[in-house]
Parts: structure tokens; sequence; C-alpha cells
């Protein structure tokens, strides 16, 4: 097995990265990051930003976020501490899957990535206190363009695995989708 291993998830273009994680009486040792691995697997990915996000209490949802284009942004998302249930939903216009969702569980030492490609949002339910996520961004932030979707949308209907807790003021306000939302061109 390579370092990094791309496993393609039921979303076109999602994709589970596993690290190959190497151990001795010192501890543990993953390579989280090749960009030139994922060229060679046909998933380019250029690091403009990294982000540490810590998330105190279980059951709080962060998201769901995404960034029309211009400003569409790859994520890889891994968890360093805790436990998470991560949330990708496809807003890609004229895809098969558009507004499907698939959630993977990211853990603290499961070697697991999740690699998100533009035209999707993306979200998180704490399942444990104190979650520590690393986000490797293909983009740099850009608030005029940033979008959101509701966590509790019907349209959606996400199932989270426990009640939604401890939104911000921002993540409540994003409002349901309207039939009129065509989703986003890549």
């Amino acid at each position: 097995m390579s370092e990094l291993q791309l496993c393609a998830l039921p979303l076109e273009g999602l994709q589970l990265l596993r690290h190959r994680s190497h151990q001795d009486a010192r501890g543990r040792f993953s390579r989280l990051f090749c960009e030139g691995s994922l060229e060679l697997a046909n998933c380019p990915f250029h690091v403009r930003q990294i982000n540490l996000s810590i998330t105190r209490e279980r059951g709080t949802v962060r998201g769901l976020h995404f960034q029309y284009p211009p400003h569409g942004e790859s994520k890889l998302i891994t968890c360093l501490r805790g436990r998470i249930w991560d949330v990708a939903v496809d807003l890609r216009r004229g895809s098969p899957t558009f507004l499907h969702w698939h959630a993977e569980w990211l853990e603290e030492g499961d070697g697991q990535s999740l690699l998100i490609p533009p035209g999707f949002a993306h979200g998180f339910q704490a399942a444990s206190d104190c979650v520590e996520l690393l986000y490797l961004h293909s983009v740099d932030y850009s608030p005029t363009h940033e979008g959101g979707l509701s966590v509790n949308d019907p349209r959606l209907a996400i199932d989270w695995p426990m009640p939604v807790g401890n939104l911000s003021p921002r993540d409540a306000g994003h409002p349901w989708l309207q039939d009129s939302f065509q989703g986003v061109e890549i």
C-alpha cells in the first residue's frame, strides 16, 4: 500500500483518503497530505490555506458551508482529536447526485481524511467533546463568495446521528433551499 490511498465514495469526486501509519515504541507517524500523490491519482489539490477547528461540545453542528465560483474550493478534512460525523452535499449543477449527501465517521487515529471537491457543501457534527479538525483548502477564503445551507433543510433530509445542537448564529440563519436553486457551476 502506498502512503496515501484514495477510495471513491458514492458521490462522484468525493473521496476517502486513507493514510498509512507507521508505529513503533516511540509512537506513530502518518503522512496526511502529498500533493504529488493526489496528482498521480487524478485528484489535483494545491494547498492555499490551512485551518484548525476546535469544537468543545458533543452534538454541535458546524456547517453546511461552501464557496461560490470562482472561489469554489476543495477541502481535505482530518480529525486530530475526538470523533465527528462529516457530511458533504453535492451542489453541482447538472450532477446526477445533485442535493444528495454522504457522511463518513472520522476520528482521532483512524488514518482517514475526507477529500471534498469544489461544488460541495460541507459540515460536521461532533460525536464527542473536544473535537479538533485540520482543514486544508485549495483556495483562499472569500467572504463575498461564501454560501451556506440549513442543516435542517427537509429537502436535504440529512439524518444527523444525534439532535443538532449549538449552531452559530450564522449557521442557524442559513435559509432552506428554494425551488429556484439550480446549484453551482464548476
